[in-house]
């Protein structure tokens, strides 16, 4: 890793192992459930770890794949104990990030290709949307990086008000409109400004809304359209936003968004608060779409950039 890597960071790795706690005592309880008593991985023990990773929120086909995974091995190596296990399914965790694209995050980059660098962002209310938005703003900020946002969720005044809060918190300019007008028009504006003040990030938000799927494909769509008139092959980045504490309705959301708009990247928020942070393992692995960003708190800097080996580490750090 990069002097500028996320994870270089002592107090951020202390974030992150503060941010799973929930998540690693009661994954790793059900795992010690799993094994009480057995000195081999044998087909209860096997049986036993799939109901505890399905219970964790890993999701169902996820959990099948990295069960016929070990048992392949199990198979191959005729015994192993169960204090091998752990280290198994470590390592079969991390094979399904990797599978799926999802890297070793560094610090806060971009493409030294693409200026601006447009990201637009999906997700329904109350995943933590906007706070996400300003995170990703103050921390692109901090590397040096100029931002600039772009209000196109108009069918709420609370989401322009909330992300005008987040633009004065994280002092970097915002465009706007007035409530009901049209979102294209307001990314459209947001681009012409970030092109006439040679901003490096744009980040677009949009209306979080899932009700009606044809509307919200059809929205995006001509917000895209309108981008790509003022920056060619934008937005860059779809960035779908979920609430990990939701578990299993953080996968059908994803499931929703992904059929209605080109979703490339996903951030997890407020994985503090909750035990159901196996729902990071079963997003990347049914969607094939990278995780890149994780909320571990409240504050500005406690959006990370996802990092498969730290995030695994942590999960797994008794």
């Amino acid at each position: 890793m990069g002097i500028f890597s996320v994870f270089s960071n002592k107090k951020q790795k202390e974030d992150l192992d503060k941010g799973l706690e929930k998540t690693r005592q009661s994954v790793f309880s059900k795992i010690s459930k799993a094994v009480v008593g057995k000195s081999k991985v044998d087909d209860e023990v096997l049986d036993n770890l799939e109901e505890a990773l399905v219970t964790s929120d890993v999701g169902v086909a996820t959990t099948l794949k990295i069960i016929e995974r070990i048992e392949a091995r199990v198979a191959k190596d005729k015994y192993l104990g169960t204090d091998e296990l752990n280290n198994m399914l470590r390592q079969e965790i991390e094979f399904l990030f990797t599978e799926n694209n999802t890297t070793d995050g560094t610090e806060f980059e971009l493409p030294s290709d693409k200026k601006p660098y447009v990201i637009m962002v999906v997700g329904v209310n109350g995943v933590g949307k906007t706070t996400t938005i300003g995170k990703l703003a103050h921390n692109f900020k901090r590397v040096g990086k100029s931002v600039i946002l772009g209000a196109a969720d108009t069918f709420r005044a609370a989401a322009i008000d909330q992300l005008s809060i987040w633009a004065d918190r994280v002092d970097v300019p915002i465009i706007k409109q007035e409530m009901g007008s049209d979102p294209a028009s307001v990314a459209f504006d947001t681009l012409k400004a970030a092109i006439s003040r040679d901003t490096d990030v744009v980040i677009i938000d949009t209306a979080g809304r899932l009700h009606n799927k044809v509307n919200l494909m059809s929205e995006l769509s001509k917000v895209k359209r309108v981008m790509e008139k003022i920056v060619p092959d934008a937005p860059h980045e779809i960035l779908l936003i979920l609430d990990a504490s939701t578990g299993q309705n953080a996968i059908e959301q994803a499931r929703q968004f992904v059929a209605a708009a080109d979703v490339n990247a996903i951030a997890l928020t407020k994985l503090d608060g909750t035990a159901k942070g196996g729902v990071v393992i079963g997003i990347s692995d049914q969607f094939r779409i990278p995780v890149k960003y994780i909320g571990v708190g409240e504050k500005k800097e406690d959006l990370q950039v996802f990092n498969r080996k730290e995030f695994v580490e942590t999960l797994f750090h008794s």
